[in-house]
């Protein structure tokens, strides 16, 4: 089925250029700021509560001003002075802030008739964003008769029916439970990619951001620490926050000498680690074996030895949490579901140098 699109001519380039945002008594919110957004692209935010992402958002949108020489560029129109109604973006926001008194179709068409669009013209165009969201037969029911994810795709709907330049997004599965924000998570990426929109989506959810995001920028402390497509932050980070924010980690001991001590043996940690006290590595990255000595493996130093705490069975793996001699912490390492070890057992159990991660940024001086 062909779905309505953004013409090509018409997608957005958006510049965030040297944006910083300081509230009154001195308390800077978001650290100077320089980020281009590429036509048609899905950009996320993500960080944690509190790291500048939300007030990123709402400077792009004009809801807020950048502090003095901060600028906002829409295809090469400079609309830092702009408000955000002469702006032409649109918003999905949390919960939504759908007029419960107004039908679907009413509450769709709201911002065309506020422009004073024609009817005929009214009509058609919500006619298609309804068919592109799937709302076919719900045009007259009010938001008290729709399920959350129905909600949430009128809240879409609405803010695509008047064709914005740019589609911003603050966390718009937030508001549902955890079933349907997963099950949404995937349609809402869909629709995105139907649009052809340049769109920036800002969650603290990392899992809703690898689905939706064609990049991600990973926001700490009102700074952007490092932007990239999902797949080599998490496999790549550049830096030791956004190794932890995306997804879990092990944090393990160096012995002073770049060595890593690993349940009897000493494995050569790549020489950029050199100097450092910890690395880390990613639970997938961490073999076991169980039963006799297992076959030299193509990396590293051979097999240690590894007792296991904790077996828990997660349905389509099983996470273990093994002591090894050499390390203080428990290491944790996820397995696939047929894995036998048990509580108790001692199993082998090998790292791959090449998989582990900087625990510290390197010195520049």
């Amino acid at each position: 089925m062909d779905h309505p699109q953004v013409p090509a001519a018409e997608r957005t380039r958006v510049e965030i250029i040297d944006c910083a945002k300081t509230y009154p008594g001195g308390a800077q919110v978001l650290c100077p700021t320089t980020l281009t957004v590429e036509p048609g692209e899905v950009l996320a935010l993500l960080g944690p509560s509190g790291c500048g992402k939300t007030t990123l958002l709402r400077v792009i949108a004009g809801l807020i001003a950048p502090d003095r020489g901060g600028r906002i560029v829409f295809n090469g129109d400079d609309v830092t002075a702009r408000p955000i109604e002469q702006r032409a973006v649109g918003m999905v926001f949390q919960h939504y802030a759908l007029f419960p008194q107004m039908t679907v179709e009413a509450n769709i068409g709201y911002g065309l008739r506020v422009r004073g669009i024609a009817l005929d013209k009214i009509r058609q165009r919500v006619g298609e964003v309804i068919e592109l969201v799937r709302l076919g037969g719900l045009e007259q029911r009010r938001p008290a008769q729709l399920s959350g994810g129905q909600r949430q795709r009128v809240a879409l709907a609405r803010a695509v029916a008047v064709q914005p330049r740019v589609l911003l997004l603050d966390e718009p599965l937030t508001a549902l439970d955890a079933k349907l924000k997963e099950a949404l998570r995937d349609e809402l990426a869909q629709l995105l990619r139907d649009l052809h929109i340049t769109a920036v989506h800002v969650t603290h959810d990392q899992n809703e951001a690898l689905a939706i995001a064609d990049r991600l920028a990973v926001m700490q402390a009102g700074r952007i620490v490092q932007v990239g497509r999902g797949e080599d932050l998490y496999r790549h980070p550049g830096h030791p926050f956004v190794a932890e924010f995306l997804g879990r980690v092990n944090r393990l001991r160096l012995d002073g000498q770049g060595g890593l001590p690993l349940g009897g043996l000493e494995l050569n940690c790549p020489a950029g680690f050199a100097g450092g006290d910890t690395v880390l590595v990613r639970p997938e990255d961490v073999q076991v074996q169980t039963g006799t000595m297992p076959a030299q493996p193509l990396h590293g130093a051979g097999w240690g030895q590894a007792r296991v705490l904790q077996r828990t069975f997660l349905g389509d793996r099983v996470h273990l949490r093994l002591s090894v001699a050499g390390q203080v912490d428990a290491i944790l390492s996820d397995q696939s579901r047929d894995c036998p070890a048990a509580a108790g057992d001692m199993v082998h159990i090998h790292i791959d140098p090449a998989r582990l991660m900087a625990a510290a940024l390197k010195d520049s001086t």
